[in-house]
């Protein structure tokens, strides 16, 4: 089989493309140059892009490099700014696998004559008795990214590969090592690629949009009891910065009101709920139908919760802390991801 491998210049995708040719495949190793600016969280600088080549070389394999930085600031980052600037909370690598990965990468190696692409994700993909599709979780607990590739359908998952779904990250640095890949003891990649640990948001979506401060307001008194520095940067459920001072209770932000830039604040009770409202749902293989059990997980690395779905939501077996808007919420059958969407 012809494979294009997504080479990031980290281990994860360096030992995939190892692996592969050690399976006798075609392998060719592609790098996406996507964001142009400043980077310190391990990818997507030009370091990176080096790491690749470098790797691809050891392993006598082709490299290219695409340039696809006007998909990923029309795509990611542009939205990224436009969700805060409306008080949502965006999740800029979920849209990065959308739009650029398993979209216009794989657009490319199609146009390219390549049977299949592969990625370094700690991801299974699993195929069902009739044949479709779902992504489900990797063996590293610990590593497991199938939330953030729970929009793949059955067109992206029947030409795509995961080589690393069945191992621990022990064993993908230990098989670099043993390949002598000079990515072998390379740091993972952190947080968001275009936002610098030494400017971080407040920073980047200054330099884009007005950050205006706000006031936090008690809930029940109606008192206001501190401010922070960019009521744009406060997510619903948040309690740091909430203005807790020397008081015994902890708050947390319950409402964001980016019009009076005011942000309500109260008990961990006036955030807690039982059903998440979930709108621009995508699904592996059709929509489970209403009054589904399934296990829901509303971050990358969150505690999988009992659920049912009910049409356009979920309703949660215990109650949990509110879900900001714009963050996905993924829905599991097991370890089998049926999809997701973004929380009303």
């Amino acid at each position: 089989m012809k494979v294009l491998v997504a080479m990031s210049g980290g281990v994860d995708s360096s030992v995939a493309a190892a692996l592969l040719a050690q399976q006798g495949h075609e392998v060719v190793g592609a790098t996406m140059k996507l964001w142009g600016g400043a980077s310190d969280s391990g990818c997507c600088s030009v370091a990176d892009v080096e790491d690749a080549r470098r790797v691809a070389q050891q392993l006598g394999l082709t490299h290219h490099v695409f340039n696809f930085t006007d998909d990923f600031d029309a795509h990611v980052v542009d939205p990224y700014v436009a969700a805060h600037a409306h008080g949502r909370t965006p999740n800029p690598c979920i849209e990065c696998n959308r739009h650029l990965k398993f979209d216009r990468f794989l657009r490319r190696a199609t146009q390219l004559g390549f049977d299949a692409i592969a990625t370094g994700h700690h991801a299974r993909i699993a195929t069902r008795p009739d044949g479709t599709r779902r992504i489900a979780r990797g063996a590293d607990a610990g590593k497991d990214q199938s939330y953030v590739l729970y929009m793949l359908g059955q067109h992206q998952l029947a030409r795509t590969l995961l080589p690393l779904g069945t191992m621990t990250k022990a064993d993908v640095r230990r098989i670099a090592d043993e390949l002598g890949l000079r990515t072998a003891a390379k740091p993972d990649s952190q947080d968001v690629c275009f936002i610098t640990s030494t400017g971080g948001r407040q920073a980047f979506l200054g330099s884009r949009i007005p950050l205006r401060p706000g006031r936090l307001v008690d809930k029940d008194t109606g008192d206001e009891v501190g401010t922070v520095d960019a009521v744009e940067l406060v997510t619903v459920g948040q309690r740091r910065g909430m203005g807790t001072g020397g008081s015994p209770i902890r708050r947390y932000a319950v409402d964001v009101d980016l019009g009076t830039a005011t942000v309500t604040v109260g008990p961990l009770d006036d955030v807690m709920t039982d059903r998440i409202a979930v709108t621009g749902t995508v699904w592996a293989d059709g929509p489970p139908g209403p009054g589904t059990e399934v296990r829901v997980q509303a971050s990358a690395h969150g505690r999988p919760t009992a659920a049912t779905w009910d049409g356009d939501g979920v309703r949660l077996a215990q109650p949990q802390r509110r879900v900001a808007p714009g963050q996905s919420v993924v829905l599991y059958d097991g370890d089998e991801v049926l999809g997701g969407g973004l929380a009303a």
